[in-house]
């Protein structure tokens, strides 16, 4: 079967990953001039304040230097642009972007541009059930069976197992059938039965509970579980229980695949040729609630705390929320909804044409958000991957982003 990186929603957690350390050349180190505007050339930089903290405080040196590492990453993984917020209290505010949100006509790349996120989606979707589970209206230890019917062993698969990727159910999006109908035709509608029903083709692959497993299908089930106990639609639960209490005005559930303007535009291979393609346009309905969702700077900037420190959810449940179990990938943990990786907390994303990260680091306050309108995997990388290390690599080299890479 071809590679289905894409659609694993930012499943990035299949083998161990490696990148050679960045070198900066002295020429690439040099101190960047006054910030440039969003009408700069293709490929300049676009540095523009945050509504909550502007840029600035990082020395010269540092600045220059996460410009050059993220210009050398970009260049060597063919990332046409990028988006990075990097937050650090008491250091500094680096806010950029640079390179194209259109190939064909070479817009440069903004900091406000709206963004497809993929799995960071499944954040959402589980501060959701887990404000359910603060109202009472489901128990983290229920069977799924008692919400959905039709759920292979359902009886002993629990809501908690499905947060924390335990369930054993196989993911629809790695079934064959599943992957040449989408690449035959990206922009049909796929209801949550039908993308369930592709994963029920194939036995559970463990007993529930038994080990980590990232699954597409676990968040289907919880975003049907939100639904029916919410009693509305889940891109209206997400509005009205997490991104307006967050103040993330930015942040919406698309039904299928609109997009607010302005948006980049975003390139994958994920065809059934293999040529690179523009997927703006996709219908993102196969995502659902386990990454369909759009979101900006600002709105990630937000959201990376909120999720990181429980603001919407109750200290108990928080704490259930952040007992990272083990991936069988050293130095990264599952919890419901949320990872960690060597001290940052928060989830990343793939969909066809977009990548996300949107992480916390407690220990240091500090958050780091990066978006870029490719999913075209680099020697087996996430693009995104890559830029979140060469970025921790300079600030907080004690504690370096490292998901593992795609098989």
């Amino acid at each position: 079967m071809r590679r289905t990186s894409s659609l694993r929603l930012g499943a990035a957690l299949l083998a161990v990953s490696a990148l050679v350390p960045l070198t900066i050349s002295p020429a690439a180190a040099a101190v960047t001039g006054p910030a440039r505007s969003a009408t700069a050339p293709a490929g300049a930089a676009s540095h523009r304040p945050d509504d909550d903290c502007p840029p600035g405080g990082f020395s010269p040196e540092v600045t220059a230097k996460l410009d050059a590492a993220i210009d050398q990453v970009r260049q060597e993984t063919g990332t046409p642009g990028v988006i990075v917020g990097l937050w650090m209290p008491g250091q500094g505010t680096y806010v950029r972007a640079t390179g194209v949100a259109d190939k064909a006509t070479d817009q440069p790349m903004s900091t406000d541009l709206f963004m497809r996120i993929g799995s960071v989606t499944k954040t959402f979707t589980a501060t959701t059930v887990l404000e359910l589970v603060d109202r009472g209206l489901v128990g983290l230890d229920d069977p799924i069976a008692d919400y959905v019917d039709g759920v292979p062993d359902g009886q002993h698969i629990t809501i908690r197992q499905l947060l924390e990727m335990r369930s054993g159910l196989f993911s629809y999006s790695a079934d064959e059938e599943f992957v040449h109908t989408l690449e035959s035709d990206p922009t049909r509608y796929f209801s949550p039965q039908e993308l369930l029903a592709y994963g029920y083709k194939h036995d559970n692959i463990f007993p529930p509970g038994a080990q980590f497993n990232y699954s597409n299908s676990n968040y289907i089930l919880l975003g049907l579980v939100a639904e029916k106990l919410g009693r509305a639609p889940i891109a209206d639960l997400v509005r009205e229980r997490v991104t307006e209490p967050s103040h993330m005005y930015r942040t919406l559930f698309p039904v299928g695949a609109e997009f607010p303007d302005p948006h980049a535009h975003g390139y994958t291979n994920q065809t059934l040729d293999g040529q690179t393609v523009d997927a703006t346009g996709w219908n993102t309905s196969w995502g659902w609630s386990a990454g369909a969702m759009i979101s900006n700077l600002r709105d990630m900037h937000r959201w990376a705390k909120v999720m990181a420190t429980g603001t919407l959810l109750s200290p108990a449940t928080q704490a259930e929320r952040l007992k990272f179990l083990p991936t069988g990938f050293p130095g990264t943990g599952y919890g419901l909804g949320i990872f960690e990786t060597h001290g940052w907390i928060g989830h990343n994303g793939s969909i066809p044409g977009y990548e996300a990260v949107s992480v916390y680091l407690p220990e240091q306050k500090a958050t780091l958000v990066v978006l870029i309108n490719t999913d075209i995997l680099h020697d087996g990388n996430e693009p995104s991957t890559l830029f979140a290390q060469a970025i921790t690599r300079i600030v907080t080299p004690d504690h370096v982003y490292d998901l593992p890479a795609q098989g």
